[in-house]
């Protein structure tokens, strides 16, 4: 433990020094609207099973369960939603013959973020490295980047994990808005040098309100390595409880089409937010269940939070 909290001490220091921007947000952050009125807030994205986004739903065509209790929406957007997000690009030696290719699909990406959206910039190698803090300006992004270089190990958990506490002061910048908060990360290999385990970034990502897309780019190889195929667990299970989605690709040409269909998916989601009816501030667990009234429809979301009240 005391080893962890000298790790985490050592992120959030480095972290001060790059992202954070704006006041501290709470330890367990939550929507919150005017008059003090905590909700649990949700970004659901509804498909066929084709994967085509369903518009168009109402309010009642949604019931949310936490642990089995229905709840009452006491929020529900279809517009689309100010956004904080970070992208993350892993710099490590093996990913050098295919950054250009990826660096392009990161900028095309950021082009079509709204005036209203922030995002960052983050790359990692044996250590995670701040390239450009939270901007709408497009030009920065852009010009972050490009300066993306390939060289030594991959710091997958190290850089997640401070990607998460970066965001966090993000969920408010003004009295009366909200904004989701994603990270997007690219990666084509397991984590080599984090100090931090898997487990430490998964329970930070369950308590971080903050949906991961997860790209994990193969090698051109017949057959994943060991290694991959323990990253892509790690990948597919992050994104799967925040609510992101997870894309494994073998060539890099496909990354410019990836990329366009994570934009495609926050530009076509549902806000939904309530208050939840059990009261208990025990820092527990809660998992949350999310059904549509409509046939042949898959919901995406987070699993879950942690209540507020408990100690990490």
């Amino acid at each position: 433990m005391i080893r962890r909290a000298l790790i985490v001490a050592a992120l959030a220091c480095a972290s001060a020094a790059g992202v954070h921007a704006g006041p501290k947000g709470p330890r367990h952050p939550q929507q919150i609207f005017r008059g003090g009125v905590e909700v649990v807030s949700l970004a659901v994205t509804v498909t066929d099973k084709s994967g085509r986004y369903i518009a168009g739903l109402d309010k009642p065509s949604f019931q949310v369960f936490e642990d089995g209790v229905l709840q009452e929406i006491v929020y529900f957007s279809r517009e689309q939603q100010p956004i904080a997000l970070t992208l993350l690009m892993d710099t490590s030696t093996s990913m050098e013959q295919k950054l250009p290719i990826a660096q392009q699909a990161a900028i095309g990406f950021a082009r079509q973020l709204k005036p209203m959206d922030v995002a960052a910039v983050m790359e990692f190698d044996s250590r995670p490295q701040v390239l450009q803090t939270f901007t709408p300006d497009k030009t920065l992004l852009e010009q972050a980047i490009r300066k993306t270089a390939a060289g030594g190990s991959t710091s997958l958990y190290n850089a997640i994990y401070q990607s998460l506490a970066d965001l966090r002061p993000m969920r408010r910048d003004a009295a009366d808005s909200a904004r989701r908060l994603a990270i997007v990360v690219l990666s084509d290999g397991e984590d080599t040098t984090s100090l931090l385990s898997y487990e430490d970034v998964l329970e930070e990502a369950k308590r971080a309100d903050v949906a991961i897309y997860a790209i994990g780019l193969r090698s051109n190889i017949e057959a994943p390595t060991k290694g991959f195929r323990e990253a892509e667990f790690v990948l597919r299970s992050l994104a799967q409880q925040t609510g992101g989605r997870e894309f494994f690709v073998d060539d890099p040409k496909e990354l410019p089409a990836i990329y366009q269909r994570i934009a495609d998916e926050l530009a076509n989601q549902y806000s939904i937010g309530y208050m939840s009816k059990n009261s208990r501030r025990d820092g527990a667990y809660r998992r949350i269940v999310v059904r549509i009234d409509q046939p042949n429809t898959m919901a995406r979301y987070k699993q879950g939070y942690f209540a507020p009240g408990g100690s990490k």
